[in-house]
């Protein structure tokens, strides 16, 4: 065991967070970390890392094991070059650094110095740090961070730049244990498939959250926060998607089970109630009122549990038998309801944007002779590493359909749309969105696309996306997590009726059952998808033509 962790509970406000969580993690094991949305799975990070303590109970590490674990706030160093960064991050670098940079000017005269200074040299040496700044600049540079932008301060970086200088830094840490949270968002396919053949090989024991599912494909054991507990599933995404059917159906047949006996108790109650009161003999009135006491006593006690949280994903509900499908179908834990209209029977080929032979960039082109039409109904992919050109690609349609002025420059070829065309986009950040609050935003929205605005209407689309109606009302934009803006991304892009949707990485952030929800009504969606994707469970879900985005050298 190189970690223990046991969470007797962990509240915010009035909202119990966990409640008995425990798992450990063993040398060299590689786990994967899931949960909805909401369901504390950062907490549990700052948690481990120490910066949260306001919790009851124990995380136990074992003696000398070093931890090393990716940030997500960088504000106290965003004036820091990159590389030195990553250097000061690595564990016990700097501490060693400083003697050899200092010791030998002091230590001719001290024999216990030169003993320090020996050792320094032997540790440091045994790290691998002698070596270790021409390591991180080749491992910055094939997450396509090249050496001028690895001398840069750290705040000149995107937020998804600073997410790789963060692994760029787990990688080089050479820790007992790695923390690491949604390490693949932002990542092309070259970098992702990098990063999980580092996490297959290395020696280090990893705990990462995510919802990629080739990451999850990777892994040795899946822990998933439900409930305010941890469930352990041994083996990988493959195998967790089985054992949690398994477990899900049981847990289903004991939940009804609970609910018919708390009916049952419920008419008890009455039924003992009444014949009490219509007994005249005190030993009989004694008799039913115990019978009474008991039923309510146990009434009380199932009353109390909370009902757990049931999902099973797609392809695995779809097996279930009649009577469990039903069962589930009543009882599954609500997931949000994208509202988009079904596919028409009868599709034509409308010409709806047309690239043709385009060379696009800035002071020079990022890529040239790319050539595609989006009809009617069709599904479009683009796919490249990052930094083709595949976002600049997305935003000069948008651009064009809009009627705005682009940012980049055409240098040959040309995009057309048909007139008056209406689009929803989601992009991998929320900037775009307008309101301070989670209410003014969606009622934003709702204005920009021309629909009719009412207290009703917006609250009923918080509900559908899974926001409290009553309680995040006022929730300011800027505090909600990942999966949260993700959701209002959604709300946005669906909110003029589009003929056409243009993605950005929209699987970033949401989790397995969101993800899925969104596949559906892509799926059924009677427009067009324009996307770009490195999810290949999603990509394939999707399918449609793939254009493919190669960088000019």
């Amino acid at each position: 065991m190189i970690l223990s962790v046991d969470i007797h509970e962990k509240s915010f406000g009035f909202q119990q967070l966990f409640d008995g969580l425990k798992f450990t993690i063993q040398p060299k094991e590689k786990v994967g970390l899931i949960g909805r949305n909401g369901s504390g799975k950062t907490t549990l990070f700052s948690i481990l890392i120490g910066s949260d303590k306001d919790y009851d109970g124990e995380i136990i590490i074992r003696k000398g094991t070093v931890v090393a674990f990716s940030r997500q706030e960088h504000e106290s160093h965003n004036t820091t070059p990159v590389i030195e960064y990553i250097l000061s991050d690595l564990p016990q670098y700097s501490q060693l650094k400083h003697i050899l940079d200092t010791y030998p000017e002091t230590m001719m005269q001290s024999a216990h110095k030169q003993a320090q200074y020996a050792d320094a040299v032997e540790h440091f040496s045994s790290l691998g740090y002698f070596e270790i700044e021409d390591r991180i600049v080749e491992n910055l540079r094939a997450y396509q961070i090249d050496g001028d932008k690895s001398a840069r301060p750290l705040g000149k970086l995107s937020g998804g730049q600073k997410r790789l200088a963060e692994l760029v830094k787990i990688q080089a840490s050479k820790a007992d244990i790695v923390l690491v949270d949604e390490p693949t968002n932002h990542m092309d396919y070259a970098a992702k498939d990098n990063f999980i053949k580092w996490l297959q090989m290395t020696p280090e024991a990893a705990v990462v959250i995510t919802h990629d599912r080739d990451v999850l494909k990777a892994v040795d054991r899946i822990i998933e926060l439900r409930d305010g507990m941890a469930f352990s599933y041994k083996g990988n995404y493959d195998d967790y998607l089985r054992v949690n059917t398994i477990k899900i159906v049981s847990e289903l047949n004991e939940f009804s089970i609970v609910e018919r006996r708390t009916l049952n108790l419920k008419e008890d109650v009455i039924r003992f109630k009444r014949l009490k009161e219509r007994s005249r003999d005190p030993g009989t009135i004694s008799r039913f009122k115990s019978l009474q006491l008991r039923a309510e006593a146990e009434l009380s006690e199932l009353s109390a549990r909370e009902k757990p949280s049931f999902w099973i994903d797609r392809d695995s509900s779809e097996q279930l038998n009649d009577k469990i499908s039903k069962n589930y179908e009543k009882h599954k834990t609500k997931n949000i309801r994208i509202g988009t209209k079904e596919q028409d029977e009868e599709q034509n080929e409308r010409r709806l944007i047309d690239v043709h032979d385009l060379s696009l960039g800035y002071d020079a082109p990022l890529f040239e002779r790319v050539s595609f039409r989006v009809s009617e109904g069709s599904r479009v992919r683009i796919h490249g590493r990052n930094g083709a050109g595949k976002s600049t690609l997305a935003s000069a349609i948008i651009k064009t359909v809009e009627h705005e002025k682009l940012d980049c420059s055409i240098f040959k070829g040309y995009i057309d749309s048909e007139p008056a065309l209406k689009i929803g986009v989601y992009r991998q950040e929320v900037e775009h969105l307008a309101g301070a609050t989670v209410y003014g935003t969606i009622e934003a929205s709702l204005r920009k696309a021309g629909q009719p605005l009412s207290d009703q209407k917006i609250r009923s689309l918080m509900g559908d996306y899974l926001f409290d109606p009553v309680g995040d009302i006022d929730k300011p934009v800027a505090l909600l997590s990942g999966g949260q803006k993700a959701r209002l991304q959604l709300i946005d892009m669906l909110a003029g009726d589009p003929q056409i949707l243009i993605l950005d990485e929209p699987t970033n952030h949401l989790d397995l059952p969101s993800i899925e929800e969104l596949e559906d009504a892509l799926t059924k969606f009677k427009g067009a998808v324009l996307y770009i994707s490195h999810d290949s469970y999603f990509a394939n879900k999707l399918g449609g033509l793939r254009v493919n985005i190669d960088k000019i050298a």
